[in-house]
């Protein structure tokens, strides 16, 4: 039987995730405080959702082509735009935008070259480390969105995005130095 995979319960939990940073920035945005506390719990369904969906989709054989490509692109939605309203919002500081801006050029240069490999039948298998990059990169902007909740977490937060920015960059490199052949010509 040949299912639609917009009803397959995996997909329905990605797409909602993308649609959930929507109403997660709504929330930052307006500046109040038990908007934040509304925003976090949100987030923290739409990060947890990440795994959720995945374990469904192997616990229940229910991949598709549609979901292979959507849970990156939510993973990737979800954390750039939480980057911008928490740089907007001011909830990173000046020194938080340096592993931030590390995240938001890894997470639009790596999807470019792989789409540029695509072309080129070369496939970039995601790493392990890069599955975990992710959970550290939502780790850590659930710390600092829960930083204006939560005192005493700015350390912590602070320390965890550092460390999700050294990991997306070293992944990031990873990737970059593994398609090099195919960019320098070598690989031809």
């Amino acid at each position: 039987m040949n299912r639609n995979p917009l009803f397959l319960v995996p997909n329905i939990i990605t797409i909602a995730r993308i649609a959930a940073i929507i109403p997660i920035a709504a929330l930052v945005m307006s500046g109040a405080p038990a908007a934040r506390s509304v925003a976090l719990f949100l987030y923290i369904a739409a990060a947890v959702s990440d795994w959720v969906d995945g374990y469904l989709a192997r616990a229940w054989n229910q991949y598709s082509d549609l979901g292979r490509m959507l849970d990156p692109i939510a993973d990737k939605i979800l954390v750039i735009i939480l980057i911008a309203v928490l740089a907007w919002d001011r909830s990173l500081s000046a020194l938080d935008l340096i592993p931030a801006i590390a995240i938001l050029f890894r997470e639009t240069f790596i999807p470019g070259l792989r789409e540029f490999l695509g072309n080129k039948t070369v496939v970039l298998p995601v790493t392990r480390l890069a599955k975990w990059k992710t959970t550290i990169q939502l780790v850590a902007l659930g710390l600092v969105l829960a930083e204006a909740i939560v005192p005493g977490l700015a350390l912590a937060s602070d320390v965890v995005l550092w460390i999700a920015g050294a990991i997306t960059l070293w992944t990031g490199w990873a990737y970059l130095r593994a398609s090099w052949p195919h960019l320098s010509g070598i690989g031809k």
